[in-house]
Parts: structure tokens; sequence; C-alpha cells
């Protein structure tokens, strides 16, 4: 059996004193495998972002271990890239520095880091707005930069939390599109935080969804819809009796720390 690509072994996490702090996770274990796309979901303030964020090394775990090809996870590292909800781009450099700058400690020669990062603006269709400033972009074009600076040092592990969460619908849409054309290029693993079912879904190999706080894995949901997708399989069967599990799998936690 292949060894996954992130491990993550009963994972507990107090937000202060164990025991008397905010108690956000609880035992979590779950394993993505090479190549894998896999969405989080559920209830608001379940854990999603922090469990994310101990992936990415930005956050110490209270309790467990993350692993990455089996070696356990001692801070952020460049076998993981990860993009945010806001876009966390230098607003005094223009993008192709935006970009370059991911590759400032590498070991790419010069000649390599040019080629990256041409590369990858044109993979997330920039070719033209290579000296626009991040004022100067819409929301959508931003969050391609961010994408771009993520991916440009070739991590095995795309970290992504509520990428397109602040994006109109449309706008959505097309970077939902982008980014699945870009991961079926790369072929690398990627975690997904939303909030939004049919963005989950679509996206997605598997959905996990979470408990209400302290966050568990309450339920696992694989996707077995054909590849590559396009909008019409949101119109399926297959698909809208996998929205009406899923929701119902949220709702039930939603009413859980409602009642609390």
């Amino acid at each position: 059996m292949e060894r996954p690509k992130v491990s993550v072994n009963h994972l507990s996490h107090w937000f202060g004193a164990p025991r008397n702090g905010v108690f956000v996770l609880n035992d979590v274990s779950l394993a993505l495998a090479t190549n894998e796309f896999v969405s989080v979901v559920g209830t608001s303030g379940c854990g999603k972002s922090t469990l994310l964020n101990i992936i990415a090394g930005l956050i110490d775990p209270t309790e467990g271990e993350v692993l990455v090809d089996g070696r356990p996870v001692r801070g952020p590292g460049r076998d993981r890239g990860v993009v945010f909800q806001t876009y966390t781009l230098f607003p005094w450099m223009p993008v192709w520095k935006n970009i370059h700058f991911a590759l400032k400690k590498s070991s790419f020669s010069n000649k390599e880091k040019r080629e990256l990062v041409s590369h990858f603006i044109e993979t997330v269709g920039l070719r033209g707005f290579e000296n626009a400033y991040p004022n100067q972009l819409s929301g959508g074009m931003r969050q391609r930069v961010a994408i771009a600076r993520a991916l440009v040092y070739k991590p095995d592990v795309l970290l992504m939390d509520e990428p397109f969460g602040a994006l109109d619908a449309q706008t959505r849409g097309m970077m939902q599109e982008l980014l699945l054309r870009v991961w079926e290029e790369h072929r690398i693993t990627v975690m997904f935080i939303t909030h939004d079912v049919d963005e989950a879904i679509f996206m997605s190999d598997r959905v996990l969804v979470m408990t209400a706080r302290p966050g568990e894995i309450k339920k696992e949901f694989r996707v077995e819809l054909p590849r590559p997708r396009n909008y019409e399989v949101m119109m399926s069967p297959q698909f809208v009796a996998l929205k009406h599990a899923i929701v119902d799998t949220i709702r039930e936690e939603t009413l859980k720390s409602m009642a609390l």
C-alpha cells in the first residue's frame, strides 16, 4: 500500500492552556494520498482553518503529529504551498516580483527562476499583467497571483483556506475551473477548506465533514464523478444526492452547536 503524502495522526489542539483553553480539535486523524484533491467542510468554528494551519506548520499542535512523506512537520516548509482567502500580496511589488519572491531562498538558478515565474504567469492566465501592481488587479486576478506564488517553487502539497470566499459567484466559478486545470496539469496533493458544498463536490475526490467544535472528522464522502468536470455535472442526480447528504450532515452539527 502506498504511503500517504500527508498523514494527520491523533491531532488535538487547544488555544490557551490545555484542558482549560478553547478546545478546537479533538483526536483528528486523516490521510491525503499523492495527487488527491480533498475538501474539508463543516460548521463555522469547527477548526477547519486551525487544522490547515497545523499541516502548514504555522501552528504547533497541542497533541498528535503531522507527517509529509513520512517526515514530521516542524514548521513551514517548501514541500507545502499555502493560499489564504486574503491575497497576502506585497502591494509595492508588481505581479512578477510577487511570484518571484517565493523563489528567493530556492536553489534554482536565476534562469530557472525567470522561466518558472513566466510559466506560472502563463498558467494562471496573467500574461500581459506581469508589471501590474496588486491595486490595479481585480480580486480574482490577485488570487491568481497568490496561487502562482504558492506553486512556483513546486511544492508537493497545496493547502488552500477559503481561497475563493471573497469572490463574486461568476469569478469564483472561473477560479474553480482554473484551479482544476492547474491541478490536473501538475497533479499535486490539495487540501481545500470551504463553506461551499457545491464547490467542495465539484473540485474534490473526497469531502470530509467535521463536527462542531471541538472538531473531529464526522464523515467522509467519496466523489465518484468523472474527470475532467464541467458545470453540467452539478445538474446530475449523483451530484444532487451527494450534496443533499453532505448538507444534512453539516446541518446536524450546526444544530448541535446552536443548542449549546
